[in-house]
């Protein structure tokens, strides 16, 4: 277990299944019950933001990374939503369509953005049934369209989640036939419409997912390329740092480069998921030409980076992927890559500035023992070589922590998927304080 001793920020995780496969990660939703009250219509038109239909605001939900959730109510409160409430890895808030979108192109911590739809207390089959059959679902899926039910949370009349994914599914699928004489797909990979049931004692809300796959893919890294820290936690832990462009940046540990890429997305102001697609574009009412107005909009709002930002590894190959990253990402303008060991770490701006790392934590007994000579090294570097520096550094082991050799100003509780870390942050001096 790491250390107690540090700032306090909720924590809960649930572990969802699917009904045709696939996960996410929704902790938390009781806090909708302090955010917007969700809304129950049965009448038609029950969908109009899927539709396109109106200005009306809606409630959503945005989902993030345990300890990322007062970071991402600050984002949202900046896009200008409403009735922002951050509760255990989720923020609600509420807006119309063009809130859906921005958010979506615009969040850097955030993991989803749903739309809740319906909200009430089931509990047995035959109530979750008849909440799922209230929605129209035929205003928003086709027979010819495919959809994919994830269910996250618990209930005490669904110890199998499983179930309750086939219970939504099966609703849905009974209304459509009803209405259209046919039935959508389940679709496993890439579904059209994705639904997410969060399951609770009190009452369970069924939400509609806008963003597809989640939005720390920014459509830059090759589909399963490897990414040991998200690229929305890493946005998280240098929003956590003060970090807006103004600064000069170094991480001497760069791996794939998920630092540099997010550091110059943040320092020229460019929205993180310009290159990606969102499942919003495939609902019904999906405008086109209004989507591309908004982002032409937000992409006025670039600069050049004001500061230099710098990335190095050993490694050669990740020193070739830091390269091919950034170039991805359209950001290889705004950073300097470069081999070089952290012994030889190095501000070529003289003093000041931001070092940021995620060191390798070790996972399997014996790796933290192996370990234990790299993280002093990496105090040595700070102390010696990074004069009047901010230091902040992603650990998850408390002993390796205590191996760097510096007293931290601050510790941060983070989770990097199931790892319980701490973002430590480290205030250097001339000859820097054991």
């Amino acid at each position: 277990m790491l250390d107690s001793n540090v700032e306090t920020r909720s924590q809960d995780s649930s572990h969802p299944t699917t009904e045709g496969g696939g996960s996410c990660f929704l902790p938390g939703w009781a806090a909708l019950r302090t955010g917007p009250s969700l809304a129950w219509l049965r009448h038609s038109r029950y969908l109009p933001a899927m539709l396109g239909l109106g200005e009306r605001s809606w409630p959503l939900v945005a989902t993030c990374s345990r300890g990322l959730e007062e970071v991402l109510a600050d984002e949202l409160r900046a896009l200008g939503a409403s009735t922002v409430a951050a509760g255990r890895g989720m923020v609600s808030f509420s807006g119309g369509i063009e809130t859906v979108i921005d958010a979506n192109l615009q969040l850097r911590t955030a993991m989803r953005v749903l739309m809740s739809l319906v909200r009430g207390q089931v509990n047995d089959r035959g109530g979750l049934y008849d909440l799922t059959a209230s929605v129209p679902w035929e205003e928003a899926l086709s027979e010819r369209q495919s959809f994919l039910v994830e269910v996250a949370g618990r209930a005490r009349a669904f110890r199998d989640s499983s179930f309750a994914a086939r219970v939504v599914k099966d609703a849905v699928v009974d209304r459509l036939r009803r209405v259209h004489g046919a039935r959508p797909d389940v679709d496993r990979d890439s579904p059209d419409i994705r639904l997410h049931l969060h399951l609770s004692d009190g009452a369970s809300t069924l939400a509609v997912d806008s963003s597809g796959e989640p939005l720390s893919q920014r459509g830059y890294r090759p589909r399963g390329g490897p990414a040991p820290l998200n690229e929305s936690l890493a946005a998280g832990i240098l929003l956590l740092a003060g970090y807006d462009g103004s600064q000069p940046l170094i991480d001497p540990m760069c791996g794939t480069g998920t630092f540099a890429v997010e550091a110059a997305l943040i320092a020229t102001r460019t929205p993180p998921s310009l290159l990606r697609e969102f499942a919003f574009e495939h609902w019904p009412g999906h405008d086109r030409e209004r989507y591309q107005e908004i982002i032409r909009r937000i992409a006025h709002a670039r600069r050049d980076a004001p500061a230099p930002i710098i990335a190095q590894d050993r490694d050669e190959r990740a020193v070739q992927a830091t390269r091919r990253n950034l170039k991805a990402a359209g950001m290889d303008r705004w950073a300097e890559v470069r081999p070089g060991d952290v012994r030889e770490l190095a501000l070529p701006w003289g003093e000041g500035g931001m070092v940021v790392m995620n060191p390798p934590y070790g996972k399997r007994l014996g790796d933290v023992k192996k370990l234990g000579g790299l993280y002093r090294r990496i105090g040595d570097a700070l102390k010696q070589r990074a004069p009047g520096a901010t230091a902040w550094i992603l650990v998850g082991d408390r002993e390796l922590a205590k191996q760097i050799g510096l007293h931290p100003a601050r510790r941060i509780p983070l989770f990097n998927g199931p790892i319980e870390c701490r973002l430590l942050c480290f205030e250097l001096y001339e000859g820097a304080r054991d």
